[in-house]
């Protein structure tokens, strides 16, 4: 997706439809015709707005609103790419959060993955905690243009890469790592305070294998917010929908989201001791628990994480919730 910010309807639409060529050829004339619809109706005024966001990338971290537009044509395109009817489980254990703060945290497959989330709720009847999301987005994602029309689907912060997940453009010493994370967190808490339902991908990078990786123990710090909420979800199919070695969408796949039980972050840091890794370990065997097994990586053994296996399991799996 290469066309200017200043675009108009046509040249978006042409870059949108190239986007999504490689793989959706024969899909393209009824895309392109959807895409110009829906341009069309939301009116010149929601265009221009739109190619201005577009013409300016994230350069500092704080929050940085949707853009409407963008999320309508999200959702046409999901209708139109999505040939496989999706599966969504677990909708019934969003009922205890109702409007509350949440975060939520999922494992990590490809760029897609928040598209994916918004999308899947909608398609699964969570169209109100959908319409409240929040991304956690490191740097790459405002880096070229079609990552930034993404990202303009639901709300997102800008947050750095781990020092030890960071690829060469995105590394940061350690110091202002930690500079920066200072400021993100304030961000986030402003937003649960707001009611906003945070997404995160507590790996810090897209698995290359499909597997899980260790969570970060820093993502602990997000949960610090009275009465919020610990949501686990887990995703298979957008590594193959948008491979981490690709810019373009790959191929059709049946995609999966999997919601598990939420917790009270206050009872799992208090069951944790306030220990950092022991609460993203935990949360780590909830995602996991909801996974295909090959998909669960280093936490499909507990051996070595037996205490952390025991609390997602009584936690999130056979206890009352809250």
């Amino acid at each position: 997706m290469t066309a200017p910010a200043s675009c108009g309807r046509d040249p978006l639409v042409d870059a949108i439809t190239a986007f999504l060529a490689h793989a959706h050829a024969p899909a393209t004339p009824d895309v392109r015709r959807s895409l110009e619809r829906t341009i069309d109706e939301a009116g010149p005024e929601a265009l221009a707005y739109l190619g201005q966001r577009l013409g300016r990338p994230g350069d500092d971290w704080s929050y940085y609103p949707g853009d409407p537009l963008a999320r309508r044509i999200h959702h046409v395109l999901a209708d139109r790419v999505l040939r496989e009817e999706p599966v969504v489980l677990g909708v019934e254990h969003l009922d205890p959060i109702g409007e509350q703060p949440v975060v939520m945290f999922a494992n990590h497959l490809s760029y897609s993955d928040a598209n994916v989330v918004d999308v899947l709720l909608q398609k699964g009847g969570a169209g109100r905690l959908a319409a409240r999301l929040t991304v956690l987005a490191g740097p790459k994602v405002y880096s070229n243009l079609a990552r930034r029309f993404s990202s303009l689907c639901f709300g997102t912060i800008r947050t750095p890469q781990s020092s030890a997940r960071a690829s060469d453009e995105a590394t940061m010493s350690a110091r202002d790592v930690a500079r920066a994370a200072r400021q993100v967190i304030s961000v986030a808490e402003e937003r649960l305070s707001l009611g906003e339902a945070l997404l995160m991908f507590p790996e810090g990078s897209r698995s290359r294998t499909a597997r899980m990786q260790p969570l970060l123990p820093g993502c602990a710090r997000y949960l610090d917010v009275p009465e919020v909420w610990v949501l686990p979800i887990a995703l298979t199919g957008s590594e193959q929908l948008f491979p981490v070695v690709a810019e373009t969408l790959s191929q059709t796949v049946r995609l999966t989201m999997t919601i598990g039980r939420p917790v009270l972050a206050s009872r799992l840091r208090q069951r944790a001791g306030g220990n950092r890794q022991a609460i993203m370990d935990t949360i780590g065997f909830a995602i996991a628990a909801l996974l295909p097994p090959a998909y669960r990586g280093v936490y499909g053994d507990a051996r070595g994480g037996e205490l952390a296996n025991q609390l997602s399991l009584d936690l999130f799996h056979r206890s009352t919730l809250g």
